[in-house]
């Protein structure tokens, strides 16, 4: 697996939300997860970024929208799961 930084921005209620988390726990992968209910200005980071919706997993040279597991591990590099 690659090390980089991945931020993982969410919404309450969000069911593929909560799968990405889940799904990024049990591959053991290292996250920042920010709730853009919870706070405003990741709602407007994400603006910025030109996405509007979650999740939204950034990394440090991709962007994977939605629940996406085959993309998310190829962008994680992740084999074996």
């Amino acid at each position: 697996m690659m090390k980089q930084n991945v931020v993982v921005y969410v919404s309450t209620g969000c069911d593929e939300c909560n799968k990405v988390i889940h799904h990024l726990e049990d591959w053991g992968v290292p996250f920042i997860e920010k709730n853009i209910n919870e706070n405003k200005e990741y709602f407007r980071e994400l603006q910025r970024n030109k996405v509007y919706g979650t999740p939204a997993v950034f990394t440090d040279d991709e962007v994977v929208l939605g629940f996406q597991e085959r993309k998310l591990k190829q962008t994680l590099g992740i084999v074996g799961h």
